[in-house]
């Protein structure tokens, strides 16, 4: 096969979502080249999520707050100075740079690969490092069918949208015990993701009580939040609005941990942000709501039904929103609950 690609790299070092995004991507290299090394480039945060995956080979690790100090510390140069060393020793004949940032695509070209995938219109003048430039239009405008197009550019075969999110043991029965404490049954109880790293993206905390308040009114099920330490107060919040109890587990669950609880839920409600869309890719029932995010780049893929948004389809391919009938503040509870009811009776 003349096109058999042996070495690939895929530079993807965030954000959480976007990770979870490119994993079909991956297992299209993986079925279309099954002897190749497939390494990942990505932050350390979010490393855990592609650990012991079976399609992987390798994981390099991209310290970004370290090494964006390379022009004034010795000490991240160095480390900056090994990075591209290492990616020049590993002589890649491929790479696919899914960040699309200068940074990325830069390192892309110094580590002399000779075929480097990028999007035609990537920002801060990325695409001028590539060899093989991507157009991003209406035939692709889901950053999933997106990154596949990219390594079928590259001679891979996609003939089914794969999603591997691998099981860690220990992770499974650090939750087991968690629930345990509060006595709550795998499958039987839902999750609330009221946070993200944009405050824009996040449905009112007064909101997410109410929503508990009225499936708690219909439904038998606990309800839990999760998100990182820094979601706690947001949790408590909710937590204190509420009537009914919410079990509050944010900053309680390492990624791994967060995972297996999102893997046994039996629903997630939650904002445009990772967590959700590792829920999605779990195949876990699911309702998220979006704001400003363009829905059609980042939705639940397959999964329309899952979605609580404004004009989803008819925002083009660009990423953001600046219309205000687009703001998370006009999703209301009656509309996200009945998307509620249609997963939680999902058979």
């Amino acid at each position: 096969m003349p096109n058999e690609l042996k070495n690939i790299l895929i530079m993807k070092p965030s954000a959480l979502g976007d990770i979870v995004l490119a994993l079909p991507a991956l297992a299209a290299l993986r079925k279309s080249f099954p002897d190749a090394k497939i390494s990942w480039l990505v932050r350390p945060e979010f490393a855990p999520l592609l650990e012991n995956h079976p399609y992987l080979n390798e994981i390099i690790l991209f310290d970004r707050k370290h090494l964006g100090q390379a022009l004034s510390n010795k000490k991240a140069f160095g480390s900056l100075h090994s990075l591209i060393k290492q990616l020049r020793q590993q002589k890649f004949d491929a790479i696919f740079d899914f960040q699309g940032l200068f940074r990325t695509a830069f390192m892309s070209w110094l580590s002399g690969c000779k075929k480097r995938y990028g999007l035609a219109n990537a920002r801060e003048f990325a695409h001028l490092f590539y060899t093989d430039k991507i157009e991003h239009n209406s035939d692709c405008i889901h950053l999933v069918d997106l990154y596949l197009k990219m390594v079928q550019a590259a001679g891979a075969i996609n003939d089914k949208v794969e999603f591997v999110i691998p099981s860690n043991p220990t992770a499974l029965d650090s939750v087991k015990k968690l629930l345990k404490t509060h006595n709550i049954e795998p499958l039987k109880y839902i999750v609330f993701i009221p946070g993200s790293a944009h405050e824009t993206k996040c449905w009112p905390a007064e909101r997410f009580a109410q929503l508990a308040d009225i499936i708690s009114s219909q439904y038998d099920y606990p309800i839990i939040t999760a998100g990182s330490n820094s979601e706690k107060n947001k949790a408590e919040t909710i937590s204190k609005l509420a009537k009914t109890e919410i079990i509050n587990f944010a900053g309680q669950t390492s990624l791994k941990e967060l995972v297996e609880l999102l893997r046994m839920a039996k629903l997630a409600v939650s904002n445009d942000t990772g967590p959700g869309h590792i829920a999605s890719a779990l195949g876990t029932p699911l309702v998220m709501m979006y704001s400003w995010s363009n829905p059609a780049r980042i939705a639940p893929y397959g999964r329309p039904e899952c979605m609580v948004a404004r004009d989803p389809y008819d925002r083009g391919i660009k990423i953001k929103s600046a219309n205000p009938n687009h703001s998370i503040t006009n999703i209301t509870v009656e509309e996200v609950f009945q998307k509620v009811i249609v997963q939680i009776n999902k058979k």
